[in-house]
């Protein structure tokens, strides 16, 4: 505010200066006078007197239009409409800046997009692989099925054979004692005497039958 008052005085004094300049310059067209406040410029009195009454007037009212112009604009500026033009002058700047905010957020929106996109590509690809997957073991079920039935009747025929090892009579005699023994026995349980002659007769398995 201070620097507001400060450029009106000067800029009003310099106008009301010129003023005084004009009136002069007027009075020496109208009464043809001589021109006597250019003589209080000491240093350049010389050549101000050289200037002809027609140039003085004309300086000197274009001086004062400026001048005067220039007092005026600073005096009447409306504090309102600076401090607003401030605010629209800083909203722009923050429009800007939120501008170049929202462009890179909306590189980043692009980029998470993409991501988002190859994301559902993987997805449907592990889809595809765990339908393959399933469609497979509906397929191995019934193999897996086929397998158990499979244990079930070699665990019913290993059974079957034991049994039938178990029916089978002696088939062999220990040389010492006389005692029945099975064919599988390498020392006689009896008297401990070992088993070293095959028997020379083997019951077959028809005549067994």
């Amino acid at each position: 505010m201070a620097k507001k008052r400060i450029s009106v005085w000067f800029f009003s004094t310099l106008t009301f200066v010129a003023l005084i300049h004009l009136i002069e310059a007027i009075c020496v067209l109208i009464f043809n006078s001589q021109i006597k406040l250019l003589q209080l410029y000491p240093l350049i009195n010389e050549k101000l007197q050289a200037i002809t009454p027609t140039a003085y007037f004309w300086v000197s009212a274009i001086a004062t239009f400026i001048l005067g112009g220039i007092a005026c604009a600073i005096a009447f500026e409306n504090p309102v409409e600076t401090f607003l033009n401030k605010i629209l002058s800083d909203a722009k700047k923050q429009s800007a800046v939120e501008s170049q905010m929202l462009a890179e957020k909306s590189e980043l929106l692009d980029v998470m997009n993409e991501t988002v996109i190859m994301n559902n590509t993987l997805l449907a690809q592990v889809k595809d692989i765990i339908f393959n997957v399933r469609t497979e073991v509906k397929e191995i079920q019934p193999l897996k099925e086929n397998v158990e039935e499979l244990k079930t009747e070699i665990s019913r025929l290993i059974r079957e054979t034991r049994k039938l090892e178990d029916s089978l009579p002696y088939l062999n005699k220990c040389p010492t004692c006389g005692k029945p023994l099975r064919l599988e026995f390498k020392v006689c349980p009896y008297c401990g005497e070992n088993i070293k002659l095959i028997p020379e007769k083997m019951i077959s398995l028809k005549d067994y039958r």
